[in-house]
């Protein structure tokens, strides 16, 4: 038996995990990070702990007899998410901001409190599966329900995280977490999921954008490849890499965003080949076994995209090159490019704004 501490949001997954670690005889806590309440600068109250949410944590908790905790962590919340979001869009970037959440708090600040309190672990409703330990080293896997795979949020994992940490509905899909949370008739059952950024629940990022860092939202031109101006843009952060609608100017052909040029404040337009690329860089390396090695991998770059084969080159920086076997669509720098083989994760970081020549 071990002594676990459970994220728990408030939704069903969380809620099961709790629940399935105390079936099997675990000394189970419940605990709800509270990140954000909303203050009266456009900032929401964070859907991952509305007084909602909680409540929801909090009954389950209650009907099984696994204690609960708040732990306030509003100002961790503000400078490594919140700020973090800020600074990728003045970059040009884009942000993920599930991303930096995973990393700087749930499996950073509150697996150390974990520890500190002396648990032996911390667990999630996470969709993810490890693997090994012992004598072998602990793999981070895809969770077996491919539509809910989270293992491309979780790539910054290493072996130290791995070996606290417990995934139970990594084996599972998601209407079987539903039918198992209703069996045991929890509150959280049907509560749908939340798909908004977590602070910004009516998801007008622009809004919230223009409220925070109104200095950044300062409109330029809009160009071709060529220098030929074709319209005026309303500021760089309400655009990103592909984006088609919203531009404001008339072609003879669909035009698309294919780069953000916050030094000249130019957006730049091209149409759907110019937005393919072969090769890019990624910075903020981590990985799950101490280093990545050169060789072939596949290459994630979104949340649900495709795994592609890519060749992976170490640079002197730190930082590395891909290069894709194929060239691909809307390479977004702030984004995640996760390296797997087959069902297994080795690692990753953040698309760099630096052009690869």
């Amino acid at each position: 038996m071990a002594k676990i501490m459970v994220a728990m949001s408030g939704g069903v997954d969380s809620s099961l995990t709790a629940v399935l670690l105390k079936e099997q005889g675990h000394d189970v806590t419940g605990v709800t990070m509270h990140l954000w309440e909303g203050d009266d600068n456009g900032i929401m109250e964070s859907q991952c702990c509305s007084v909602e949410m909680t409540a929801g944590a909090r009954r389950v908790c209650a009907q099984y007899d696994i204690p609960y905790y708040v732990f306030n962590y509003q100002k961790d919340f503000r400078k490594h998410v919140i700020d973090y979001f800020l600074r990728e869009y003045s970059s040009g970037a884009t942000p993920n901001p599930c991303l930096a959440c995973n990393r700087d708090l749930k499996f950073r600040v509150l697996l150390e409190r974990a520890e500190l309190l002396g648990f032996d672990g911390l667990a999630t409703g996470h969709f993810v599966q490890i693997t090994g330990g012992g004598e072998q080293p602990y793999d981070l896997r895809r969770g077996i329900d491919i539509n809910k795979d989270q293992s491309y949020v979780l790539y910054m994992l290493s072996q130290r995280e791995l070996s606290r940490l417990h995934f139970p509905l990594g084996g599972f899909t998601k209407p079987q977490v539903r039918q198992m949370a209703r069996e045991r008739g929890l509150v959280t059952a049907d509560k749908p999921e939340s798909m908004d950024i977590c602070f910004i629940p009516d998801n007008n990022y622009r809004r919230f954008l223009n409220e925070e860092r109104p200095e950044i939202m300062q409109p330029g031109p809009i160009v071709n490849r060529h220098g030929t101006v074709l319209g005026q843009h309303k500021g760089l952060p309400q655009y990103t890499i592909g984006q088609r609608k919203g531009l404001g100017i008339a072609a003879g052909s669909p035009l698309f965003v294919i780069e953000i040029d916050t030094v000249r404040n130019l957006l730049i337009v091209g149409d759907a080949d110019e937005l393919e690329r072969r090769d890019f860089v990624i910075d903020d390396v981590r990985s799950v076994y101490g280093q990545i090695e050169a060789g072939t991998y596949a290459v994630q770059i979104r949340a649900h995209g495709e795994a592609v084969p890519a060749t992976i080159t170490s640079r002197e920086d730190g930082t590395l090159h891909i290069r894709y076997d194929q060239p691909q669509r809307s390479v977004t720098p702030g984004q995640a490019a996760v390296l797997y083989r087959d069902d297994r994760v080795f690692g990753g970081g953040r698309i760099s704004t630096e052009r690869y020549s």
